[in-house]
């Protein structure tokens, strides 16, 4: 089953009869609030929006519907659509209420002078951390910049099955290739699902390569949501989300 397909079907049994109080599709994050409080959020393939003056052709507004009709937007080819499904799933799934492990992923992975390391989105913080511990360090981008080191997404094909390690940018869940980038990651130590866009949620990942997922758990929605209507983003949320980890996998290898 495509991951897609089980994240939709895992949130929707627990969306139930639960409406969207309010949504804002920013510049460069998706944020969705329903009506119990919770909050999740999405990265915005802003370059993605076509031609028009209107994302959705609909003229109904989005708030005030059913959560499970946001999740459906999942099977749509639609990048904003899926960010909106995406943010929708992590309001109803990156709960307070459960218990993780806090912090940066970071703090979490153990890395070997002679491993490989393949990131999946330029985390330019994590960069600087990770080159001086490792023998390479593989960063890919939709488009490469050889300039600064970074490869075009068609490079992962050869390079990550040789990678130890694996940080994938959960925004791969948007754009549909997650899939082929665990089947590619098989091999790996450690997988680590990364970023503001990343659904904590184990049932989903059995059965896959990874063993962490790194995510936000929002502790001020007001604040939130004005961050994400003025086109705010990672920086920004420091004071309104926690950065927490969930790890996963029946052998959660690589962590301390």
């Amino acid at each position: 089953m495509a991951l897609r397909t089980k994240l939709k079907d895992t949130a929707q049994q627990l969306a139930g009869n639960l409406k969207v109080k309010d949504i804002r599709i920013g510049l460069c994050y998706t944020a969705v609030q329903l009506e119990n409080g919770q909050l999740g959020l999405a990265y915005t393939f802003c370059d993605s929006l076509t031609g028009g003056c209107s994302v959705f052709d609909t003229l109904q507004t989005i708030a005030g519907r059913p959560a499970k009709e946001l999740l459906s937007l999942f099977d749509s080819d639609n990048l904003i659509a899926s960010a909106v499904a995406l943010a929708t799933a992590n309001a109803l799934l990156n709960s307070s209420h459960h218990a993780y492990v806090p912090g940066p992923a970071i703090e979490q992975i153990q890395f070997y002078p002679d491993d490989q390391v393949g990131m999946i989105g330029n985390f330019s913080p994590l960069v600087r951390d990770i080159r001086p511990r490792v023998e390479q360090l593989y960063i890919f981008e939709r488009q490469a910049r050889l300039d600064e080191n970074i490869l075009g997404m068609a490079m992962t094909e050869a390079l990550l099955p040789k990678c130890q390690v694996a940080l994938i940018t959960a925004t791969a869940i948007i754009n549909g290739s997650i899939d082929r980038l665990l089947a590619l990651t098989a091999n790996c130590r450690a997988v680590i699902i990364l970023g503001t866009s990343t659904p904590l949620c184990r049932h989903v990942f059995e059965g896959t390569p990874v063993t962490l997922l790194s995510g936000v758990v929002a502790k001020n929605a007001e604040k939130l949501l004005q961050i994400v209507s003025e086109g705010g983003g990672t920086p920004a949320f420091k004071q309104a989300v926690n950065k927490v980890n969930l790890v996963i996998g029946p052998n959660a290898q690589g962590y301390d």
